[in-house]
């Protein structure tokens, strides 16, 4: 299957319009015109205020409900291959780490290109255009271009790309927390961070592949490479990104090995900036809070992933107050099972109002977060909205079903978040090209794509019971007799 490439593309009749544009415009029943990459005109009647030829491509979306394409910041595509493992379920984060470690340094290039794709499909289905994605798994005896497949399954599906060069390289041995079998040398990483820079980033205005560089974070990454991450990001004009401030066990871990709390660590080691954004800052108090936003420095809010892990919720309508950079995040999907970047939208808003009362947070902002809010956070300022000369990133969502019916009609934008959706989104466009048509992937067979991801990740966890002797099933001790049941 081939995605829909056009030079133009007339989209007809909008029945409403969220452009998240600086006048935050809400339009009704109007054209948007693409051209190429980008949006070139938004109005009533283009087709003939514009004089445009008859024949040109065009999407009738007179029942549709148009959106920015969403902004996904924090991501490590891979672990969708053990999402659900059964034995950490019920896991918090340092044990679950521990244990799936054991299952991840079986990983190989085919595996972070089918997690790679099931990863994307799930996010283009729910309207995510532009993703992240922390690779930080470089297992020993595997070439070091792993990143690359990933970047191989977002050209195969057409989606935006803007990933970091992840890394570990304080191990078990000398106090980190991955097996040595997970752990780089800081020379093996800094030569690739000159390679995928140069392979792979690329600054023009509607570029699909950017990078930015994220050791892992500061209980699995030695100190000298968080600070010479700096002088190769700031040298090339890269971002940098690392998880911080997680857990309570963070906190410990920090204190008790380097005498401060995680943010304190990072920001010694030169991590304070516009050109920084932190995963997760469930722990980070009011005082830190401050000083991220008067650094400028971004953060990541993974709320299905805190909450699955038992973390807590980061305190986000502060972060907002003092003006910090916040984008959403789906996070791995092992630490959260899905890439819904949608959902995750709706969930961050029924958090926030469930922590800090009704008024805490409304539907738009939670969705300004998955757009412009991201887009921010990733420093690209050609997504997350739809203007005239913003990258042709839209989402269209018929709004004659069931899930987005009646009431949802008075107000279709706030209805995407109250009510979130039970099917994928109807059209998704990236760049100007059509990749998710009538709620199915354009340039890919999902069947076949669930049937590869299927065998490779049977393929991981039977290595892992060769090799650790783990096993990944899941055991149902039923009551041995009636009263027991």
């Amino acid at each position: 299957m081939q995605d829909k490439t056009t030079q133009r593309l007339l989209i007809e009749n909008c029945r409403h319009l969220a452009t998240f544009d600086d006048e935050e415009r809400e339009l009704t029943d109007c054209d948007i015109l693409v051209e190429g990459p980008a949006v070139k005109a938004i109005g009533p009647g283009l087709r003939q205020a514009l004089g445009l030829d008859p024949t040109i491509p065009s999407i009738d979306a007179s029942t549709c409900l148009a959106i920015p394409g969403l902004v996904n910041v924090h991501h490590h595509m891979w672990q969708v291959l053990t999402r659900v493992m059964p034995r950490v379920q019920n896991a918090e984060l340092f044990d679950w780490l521990v244990e799936n470690y054991k299952v991840w340094e079986n990983v190989d290039p085919e595996a972070v290109y089918l997690g790679g794709q099931i990863a994307m499909a799930e996010m283009l289905l729910s309207g995510c255009t532009t993703t992240s994605d922390h690779h930080y798994l470089f297992p020993a005896g595997q070439p070091v271009e792993l990143l690359d497949e990933a970047f191989r399954s977002a050209a195969d599906l057409g989606m935006r790309f803007h990933p970091t060069r992840g890394s570990m390289t304080l191990g078990e041995r000398d106090g980190g927390l991955p097996p040595m079998t997970l752990v780089e040398t800081p020379d093996r990483v800094l030569e690739d961070y000159e390679r995928v820079i140069s392979k792979f980033h690329d600054m023009s205005d509607y570029s699909m592949t950017r990078i930015a560089l994220a050791p892992c974070a500061p209980f699995n990454a030695t100190e000298d490479l968080f600070r010479e991450t700096v002088h190769v990001a700031r040298r090339h004009g890269v971002s940098m990104h690392t998880h911080l401030a997680e857990t309570a066990d963070e906190d410990v871990y920090c204190l008790e090995r380097f005498g401060c709390r995680p943010l304190d660590y990072v920001a010694r080691l030169g991590w304070e900036g516009p050109d920084i954004w932190f995963a997760h800052c469930v722990k980070l108090n009011s005082e830190e809070i401050a000083r991220c936003a008067s650094s400028g420095m971004g953060v990541a809010h993974c709320p299905s992933a805190n909450a699955r892990l038992g973390s807590g919720i980061a305190p986000i309508p502060e972060m907002l107050e003092k003006g910090v950079r916040v984008g959403i995040g789906v996070d791995g999907s092992s630490s959260n099972d899905s890439g819904d970047l949608l959902a995750e939208t709706r969930l961050a808003f029924l958090f926030h109002r469930a922590a800090g009362g009704a008024s805490a947070i409304d539907a738009r902002a939670a969705l300004r977060m998955a757009t412009r809010g991201g887009a921010a956070v990733l420093r690209n300022e050609k997504i997350g909205r739809i203007a005239v000369g913003g990258a042709a990133d839209i989402v269209l969502i018929d709004q004659e079903r069931f899930d987005l019916a009646a009431g949802a009609s008075l107000d279709p934008l706030a209805g995407l978040v109250f009510c979130g959706l039970n099917r994928p989104v109807d059209y998704t466009i990236v760049n100007g090209r059509i990749v998710v048509e009538k709620g199915r992937l354009c340039r890919a067979r999902e069947s076949a794509m669930v049937r590869s991801a299927n065998e490779v990740t049977a393929a991981l966890v039977e290595k892992a019971k060769t090799r650790r002797g783990i096993d990944c099933s899941i055991r149902i001790d039923w009551p041995v007799n009636s009263e027991e049941r």
